[in-house]
């Protein structure tokens, strides 16, 4: 399918974040980069492309660095002219990681995903859903979010609070907050304009859109994991085992 907005806006480019150490994960992750762990015996990074393909993006790029030739040779073993790769020579954090990719992204706003996410749709694809709700008129950013309260394997205090017209605030020094991050976005290229140089968090990203009164979220309406350690990952695919297929397990 071909995404196409009423502003005549086509959002059908993605970047997944692939390039960090995944330390919480190791020893796992001694050998393997942390999107390549396999959940259900298919790589998280394998589920996210398969799903942004079938959501009908036509250009993902990926970015690498940390044990950056597995990456590099996954990416060449799947023949897809849509993955596009991003190779760093040091580490960027995820904010310079897309800045560092934005030549390959384009000038249309874009979707990134972390390179770890796992998730279940719940009605509609979550990435369609995602791309249905952006509004650029109102928006440079468009986080999905998850209630913090059922985000099977995190034990975080969550990121944000939102308002019923879909505008977030940081939790700030709250004790907690109703959503967490979910690890996948639509973000405006401007919003990179004067980006810092070399490594930064995507939290400056945010704060730039909020500081506009233009961060926004939706809510997903499946689930939502929380893959962090070897034993996070046990937990996790014990719960897929009870709800999906292998093969549709994300």
């Amino acid at each position: 399918m071909e995404h196409q907005r009423v502003d005549n806006v086509k959002i059908s480019t993605a970047m997944v974040l692939a390039a960090g150490f995944g330390k919480r994960m190791r020893p796992i992750t001694n050998d393997l980069p942390k999107p390549l762990v396999p959940v259900m015996g298919k790589p998280m990074l394998e589920t996210i492309i398969d799903k942004l393909r079938a959501s009908g993006f036509d250009r993902i790029v990926v970015n690498a660095f940390y044990l950056k030739e597995q990456i590099r040779d996954f990416l060449a073993s799947k023949n897809d002219n849509a993955l596009i790769y991003s190779e760093e020579d040091t580490i960027l954090e995820t904010g310079g990681g897309v800045t560092f990719a934005l030549s390959k992204l384009g000038d249309n706003p874009f979707v990134v995903v972390n390179g770890d996410v796992c998730w279940l749709d719940g009605v509609e694809p979550a990435l369609e859903r995602l791309v249905a709700h952006w509004d650029a008129n109102t928006m440079d950013a468009l986080l999905l979010l998850h209630p913090t309260a059922n985000a099977i394997g995190y034990e975080g205090c969550g990121d944000f609070t939102m308002n019923q017209a879909g505008y977030l605030s940081r939790r700030g020094d709250g004790d907690s907050a109703p959503y967490v991050y979910a690890g996948i976005q639509i973000l405006h290229p401007k919003l990179f304009h004067d980006a810092p140089e070399g490594s930064f968090s995507l939290n400056h990203i945010f704060d730039k859109a909020l500081a506009d009164n233009r961060l926004c979220g939706l809510e997903h309406d499946g689930e939502w994991f929380h893959v962090g350690t070897p034993e996070g990952l046990k937990e996790v695919e014990g719960i897929l085992q009870t709800r999906v297929l292998p093969s549709q397990a994300s």
